[in-house]
């Protein structure tokens, strides 16, 4: 399989959701950019009152390298990569990245992705779970929630990936293209799980990449209950249907 992503990121779409991160903004769109000057950057905002938007508008104006998606309602992060991915599929590019804009995905290991692409991956996620991988100042909680989130989900659709929860992660096109968007309604936890899930069952080969996750510094999380319940509750259901022979509602296999 041909490298499709050039050695400074060239070709590949960078889609940051927002919704108040008017600090962390700036720092890790500047970073991103000086670690891979080639890569483009698409900006999801969800209407923030906190001013993120106005201040994506501002870096967009002068950086041609840096673009702005606007929403009008914050309805989940599925709902704004799906914006993104959308966005960013109409416009050739031939991979798209999902990444945090806490400071939690180092844009300096971003390559560490794009080798795996480049080296045949679908899907290259970054993985906090395989060796190599590690967290930061991450409260013990959060980490043990996580851990198990990614075990239930091990056992209950017999995947071999060990953090398929993880949110910094890169698509080849034709995996996004395969998917029907109008099908996908799961946010937070869920969305990383279920379009992992997808990808494994349309036969695309998905990897997993040592990554370092640092807990943000600035704001807030936005982790709740709900996000936890959709995902349990959704994920023994994709379970029973893979034992049962079904793929997932408006998926397709790779050709």
């Amino acid at each position: 399989m041909s490298k499709v992503i050039g050695p400074t990121g060239e070709n590949a779409l960078v889609v940051i959701p927002t919704y108040n991160e008017s600090e962390n903004l700036p720092i890790i769109v500047e970073r991103l950019l000086n670690a891979l000057v080639g890569v483009h950057v698409l900006v999801v905002d969800d209407s923030s009152p906190d001013g993120t938007g106005e201040i994506a508008d501002g870096l967009a104006a002068k950086d041609a390298r840096i673009h702005v998606l606007h929403r009008t309602e914050k309805d989940g992060l599925g709902k704004a990569y799906l914006a993104g991915f959308t966005w960013g599929l109409a416009r050739d590019y031939a991979v798209l990245v999902e990444m945090d804009a806490d400071g939690s995905h180092a844009p300096e290991q971003l390559h560490r992705l794009f080798d795996a692409v480049n080296a045949g991956a679908d899907l290259a996620i970054g993985s906090r779970y395989v060796a190599g991988g590690s967290t930061v100042n991450w409260p013990k909680r959060r980490e043990l929630l996580s851990r198990g989130a990614n075990t239930y989900a091990r056992l209950a659709l017999g995947s071999k990936i060990r953090d398929i929860t993880a949110g910094f992660r890169a698509y080849r096109r034709e995996v996004l293209e395969s998917f029907d968007f109008a099908a996908i309604d799961s946010a937070g936890y869920c969305f990383q799980i279920d379009l992992a899930w997808r990808a494994i069952q349309g036969g695309y080969t998905v990897t997993e990449v040592p990554i370092t996750f640092t807990e943000r510094a600035i704001g807030e999380s936005k982790m709740d209950g709900g996000v936890i319940t959709e995902a349990f509750l959704q994920v023994a259901r994709w379970g029973m249907d893979s034992r049962l022979g079904r793929t997932p509602k408006g998926s397709k296999t790779a050709g």
